[in-house]
């Protein structure tokens, strides 16, 4: 390579570092897409609510609340008890993992700069464009509206898996967030229905890593 070579790529290099524009004949340097932590953390939690999920399934069989019961082969624990021990083994899982997750996320600043600023006109012109087969997922570091959208919805759905599964633990332990959450039949069918989202999103986002498959290799190796 000779000296004008080396100069060029060296201040593509500092352009690209500085954000600033690139030739697009140029190569791209290799960029990191996802860090260690947030893959480690991701397969935890898809650990943690595929047990939760197939044991919360067992346990509400026990008890229905409505007048179905999921199909057994789907479900995990083999009775009551058993069900009852993975449903808490992936609830401290899903719990302290998701803290992890959080905490690095707000202290690295990777959720400011991923999720926000979130504008309501953005978000609504993705949706049509997702609709309508034309969104773009040219560059899978940045997320777009519905995507910033739907992260943060499960999210929060998660935090109240998390609140609804305490009162059903320790509903006495927890007499303020069990009257907050309306009782504990209540707080049974909150659980429920936050079961349902998660799984809807589940649905949801595994479509979409079919549709476009290098979101999951970007989430195995980073790149």
């Amino acid at each position: 390579m000779n000296p004008i070579t080396r100069s060029s790529t060296k201040t593509s290099s500092r352009a690209v570092e500085a954000g600033g524009a690139v030739n697009p004949a140029e190569p791209m340097p290799s960029l990191t897409i996802h860090p260690v932590w947030l893959r480690a953390s991701h397969w935890l939690n898809v650990l943690a609510v595929l047990v939760m999920v197939s044991s919360g399934w067992r346990v509400y069989n026990a008890s229905p609340i409505f007048d179905f019961k999921f199909p057994a082969d789907y479900t995990l624990g083999g009775w009551l008890g058993g069900a009852l021990q993975w449903h808490f083994a992936g609830m401290w899982l899903l719990a302290f993992n998701g803290l992890v997750y959080l905490a690095l996320n707000v202290f690295s600043g990777r959720f400011a700069r991923k999720f926000f600023p979130l504008r309501p006109s953005v978000v609504w012109a993705d949706l049509r464009a997702a609709l309508r087969g034309q969104l773009s997922h040219a560059d899978p570091r940045h997320y777009n509206g519905v995507q910033r959208v739907a992260y943060l919805g499960v999210i929060l759905d998660l935090i109240m898996l998390v609140l609804s599964g305490l009162v059903l633990w320790k509903s006495v332990q927890f007499p303020v967030l069990r009257e907050l959450m309306g009782g504990y039949e209540l707080a049974r069918r909150i659980h429920f229905v936050a079961m349902v989202a998660l799984v809807g999103f589940v649905a949801g986002h595994v479509l979409m890593v079919a549709l476009v498959p290098r979101t999951l290799l970007a989430m195995i190796r980073g790149r």
